[in-house]
This record gives structure tokens, C-alpha cells and sequence, in this order.
């Protein structure tokens, strides 16, 4: 018969090596089977309510990974979705995740991560699901990106903004109409217009 601690194991193996605890009690299993498994280092806890498996190979983009697992609403928004889709040289320093309002920010240690609140419309636009490392990850599509970067441009700074739209249309080919469609959304077309003009 198989053993509680193996079949954990392969329940980990399942989800690739990373789970939530709320994942591992509603799968069955008891806490006490993941603490032993914890203590002879089978497992490790990599945040408040996230573990490990220490097989497992690492994460090729573990803040976007464990971000997402952990805010389950969040979408990569801003900056970090902008790195994403290698359409800025900024290096984020933290997981940007929007959050709809209303909705409880959860506070976590690690990674370090920035909740922006969208309204619930402009929260729903414009999501692409990425799977990265055989976890979901919801990261906003490029143009969007671009037209949530205009409306936090005093967060983030108008220049990343500028440079990400040019680099958006130069190299990335997205479509001027789309990135249109996302500032009506946002209520930045009067902004990006004069820009996206100097552009074309």
C-alpha cells in the first residue's frame, strides 16, 4: 500500500511541484502528513500558505508563478507585464498585479508585489492565459498593457509608457486600432493619439 507521504508527493508531482495548502486539505490529505514531510525536507514552504516540492526543477519565472498562485484574482498588469512580453529593458521590482475593486489585497512576504485596483471592466479586458512552468498564469495582452501604462503613468512614469508603446508598434506589431480600443477603455485616447501620430 501506498504510503499518505508518497501519494503527497505525487500529488505535488501533479500540480508540478508547487501547490497551495488550501490544495493539498481540499485533495485530502492532512496537515500533519505535509509537516512530517516538511521536516524530513521533502517539502518546503516557499511562502504563507505555498510549498514545494524539492525535486522539482526550478521555475524558469518563479515571481509570476508563486504571484499568481498566491493572489488567485491577480493579473500580471503594468511593468511586470510589459517585461513579460520583452517590450522594456525596466527590470521590475516587484509582480504588478491587478486586482478587480473591492476585492482583499492578500498580504504576502514573497514575492514583493504592487496590487493595482481596475474597475471591474477595465479588470476583465484584455486577459491572455500563459502557461508558464505548467502553472496558469493570467498576464494582460500587450496592447492592453500599453493603455493601463498611459493611465498609471504617474506611478510608473510617462517615459516607460512612451517607450513601450513605440517598441509595441515597431517591433511587436501590434495593431495601432487595438491599442485604440484598450485607451477608450482606460480613458487615455486623448493622450496616446498625439503620440501614436508622431509614431506612424
Amino acid at each position: 500500500m501506498v504510503s499518505k507521504g508518497k501519494k503527497l508527493v505525487n500529488f505535488f508531482r501533479k500540480q508540478k511541484g508547487v501547490t497551495r495548502f488550501s490544495a493539498i486539505l481540499k485533495a485530502g490529505f492532512h496537515p500533519d502528513t505535509l509537516l512530517s514531510l516538511e521536516k524530513e525536507g521533502v517539502v518546503e514552504k516557499i511562502g504563507r500558505g505555498l510549498y514545494k516540492l524539492q525535486e522539482s526543477q526550478a521555475l524558469s519565472n518563479p515571481d509570476l508563478v508563486v504571484a499568481a498562485l498566491k493572489v488567485p484574482k491577480g493579473v500580471v498588469c503594468l511593468v511586470s507585464a510589459l517585461s513579460f512580453h520583452e517590450a522594456t529593458d525596466e527590470i521590475p521590482r516587484y509582480v504588478d498585479l491587478a486586482i478587480p475593486r473591492g476585492a482583499r489585497a492578500n498580504k504576502i512576504d514573497f514575492p514583493p508585489v504592487k496590487c493595482y485596483r481596475f474597475t471591474l471592466e477595465a479588470w476583465k479586458a484584455g486577459i491572455e492565459e500563459h502557461k508558464i512552468d505548467g502553472h496558469i498564469v493570467r498576464i494582460y495582452s500587450l496592447a492592453k498593457t500599453i493603455a493601463d501604462c498611459f493611465k498609471f503613468r504617474n506611478k510608473i512614469g510617462t517615459q516607460i509608457a512612451r517607450d513601450a508603446l513605440k517598441e509595441a508598434i515597431t517591433e511587436k506589431k501590434v495593431l495601432p486600432k487595438e491599442i485604440m480600443q484598450y485607451a477608450k477603455l482606460c480613458r487615455v485616447v486623448n493622450i496616446i493619439k498625439p503620440i501614436l501620430e508622431t509614431i506612424l
